[in-house]
This record gives C-alpha cells, sequence and structure tokens, in this order.
C-alpha cells in the first residue's frame, strides 16, 4: 500500500510559479515511478511529468520549458515546480504512484491561475 499526499497548490497570476509537493509513504514507493497528473473540469485526466525510481523523467509537451519534476529519496518526496502558469494550467493536480501493477493515486490539490 502507497499513500500519497498533494500540497502546494493555490491561486497565482497568469505568470507565476508554484511549487507541488507529493509526499509518499509505503514500501514500494522507492522504486516505484511518482507521475503528476491533472484534470481540469470536463476533461480527460494527462500527464504533465512522471520521475522514474532512477531518475528518468518525461514531460508532456505543454509542461516541457516550463516545469520541472524532482524527487528527494530520503523524504519520499515528488515536487513539481510550475513556472510561466498559464490559465490553461487550472486543474486538479495528482500525484501518482505506479510499480508493476500497483497503482496509487493522491487525493489532488487545486491550481487556479488567474489571466
Amino acid at each position: 500500500q502507497v499513500q500519497l499526499v498533494e500540497s502546494g497548490g493555490g491561486l497565482v497570476q497568469a505568470g507565476g510559479s508554484l511549487t507541488l509537493s507529493c509526499a509518499a509513504s509505503g514500501s514500494t514507493v522507492s522504486i516505484s515511478t511518482i507521475g503528476w497528473y491533472r484534470q481540469a473540469p470536463g476533461m480527460q485526466r494527462e500527464l504533465v511529468a512522471a520521475i522514474s525510481f532512477g531518475g528518468s523523467t518525461d514531460y508532456a509537451d505543454s509542461a516541457k520549458g516550463r516545469f520541472t519534476i524532482s524527487r528527494d529519496y530520503a523524504k519520499n518526496t515528488v515536487y513539481l515546480q510550475m513556472n510561466s502558469l498559464k490559465p490553461e494550467d487550472t486543474a486538479v493536480y495528482y500525484c501518482n504512484s505506479r510499480f508493476r501493477s500497483y497503482v496509487y493515486w493522491g487525493q489532488g490539490t487545486q491550481v487556479t491561475v488567474s489571466s
């Protein structure tokens, strides 16, 4: 079992920055791929960025150059640094953990970008 707790969401003006945190706990956390997904109203949930247990990263095209995902193994925490935020980044952001067939989700944190 893995527990994921997101924090750091909020309201920010366009062009601003936010850093989301995902605190993870559980026996497989250190060997899991951790990802950030987002879901806007009426839209499907989509991958924003992910980082493997080895530190390899993957980004959605919309996040490249603006967002950075990082991982603190000592704290079992994954961060999503978001810069140059746009109104279209407004969504609920979810943390996700994947190891083989085991998939877990956090409760989500709201990010709202005003124009």
